[in-house]
């Protein structure tokens, strides 16, 4: 088995990469951070041993690369399904599936996080831009290197901040640890591997479309919402003796208050259809949130997380 082990760190990662070959992107990237650090650990405690000592000596606990791979797929399955909110019971007709939406907590969540994306847009746009534009004027001074090399450090950290949103609230797997990065090497030469990185990069240009993105999703989940419960409230109201017929017709807002009294200026014949129209449109929103939902949990999977393959 010894003869076998790979003879240092760096070779030990390249070998667990291999083994897990196919797996997900984000547990490839948990895997390599927790190998390098239990790997590091163990041969800052035995200085008078070399690396392949510390691995031969740590392969009965810790596991060779292909053990610690099985282990790795193993939990992770044990993990997601823990995790995994139970499923809604599957629809076969067209309108179970329809209404079945309502049943999928998965659904509340994407709404919600289209709703926080207005928040967390502007905090990224502006972190971005500013710590980009104050480090590249710096950079001419003494100061300007060390405070961009914080920046990217700080990306790196608002990247895995957001993994943690998207994972929580749109179900797509997302790293749960950082970057590992190559000890063994001269300063310069990781500072060199932080500035070249294609997913910092990325991270950056994903941090400044939230920003548009947040607006958008913002804006299309409040205007689905309002008007969905507008239009069933308005004739709720009319029914009840709450609201009144207008018979105003500059302008289509559901509820008027003149001198104190509700007006709605849709006609009586018209309210049964605004009220179905109203409830349908709240369901088609629920749909729309879960499939934005989707869409950017890949946007977000595909930016943020390092492949496998480019490692």
């Amino acid at each position: 088995m010894n003869a076998s082990l790979p003879r240092s760190i760096p070779d030990y990662l390249d070998r667990l990469r291999e083994a897990l070959a196919g797996a997900d992107p984000a547990l490839v990237q948990d895997a390599l951070y927790d190998a390098e650090e239990y790997l590091r650990s163990e041969l800052a405690e035995n200085p008078g041993k070399s690396e392949a000592e510390v691995i031969a000596a740590v392969a009965s606990s810790y596991g060779a690369p292909d053990e610690v791979a099985d282990i790795y797929r193993d939990t992770e399955v044990k993990v997601q399904t823990a995790l995994r909110p139970p499923a809604p019971p599957r629809r076969k007709s067209a309108l179970g599936r329809f209404f079945g939406v309502v049943a999928d907590p998965r659904t509340y969540a994407s709404l919600f996080y289209m709703v926080l994306a207005l928040a967390t847009g502007i905090f990224y746009f502006v972190w971005v831009v500013t710590g980009l534009s104050l480090s590249l004027g710096l950079s001419i001074t003494i100061i300007g290197i060390p405070l961009l090399i914080l920046f990217f450090g700080s990306v790196r950290i608002l990247s895995l901040v957001e993994g943690r949103l998207v994972e929580v609230m749109l179900g797509e797997r997302m790293p749960r640890r950082p970057l590992y990065a190559d000890r063994s090497l001269p300063l310069m030469e990781r500072i060199k591997e932080l500035f070249t990185d294609p997913r910092m990069w990325s991270t950056m240009l994903y941090f400044v479309l939230m920003l548009p993105l947040g607006i958008f999703y913002f804006t299309l989940a409040t205007v689905l919402i309002v008007t969905s419960l507008a239009s069933i409230a308005a004739p709720v109201l009319v029914w009840t003796g709450f609201a009144d017929v207008g018979m105003s017709v500059d302008g289509w807002t559901l509820i008027n208050l003149q001198n104190d009294v509700l007006y709605t200026n849709v006609p009586y014949w018209g309210l049964p259809v605004l009220f179905v129209g109203g409830f349908v449109l709240l369901f088609v929103t629920l749909h729309v949130a879960r499939g934005i939902g989707r869409l950017h949990g890949s946007l977000a999977k595909r930016l943020l997380v390092k492949s496998a393959q480019t490692a």
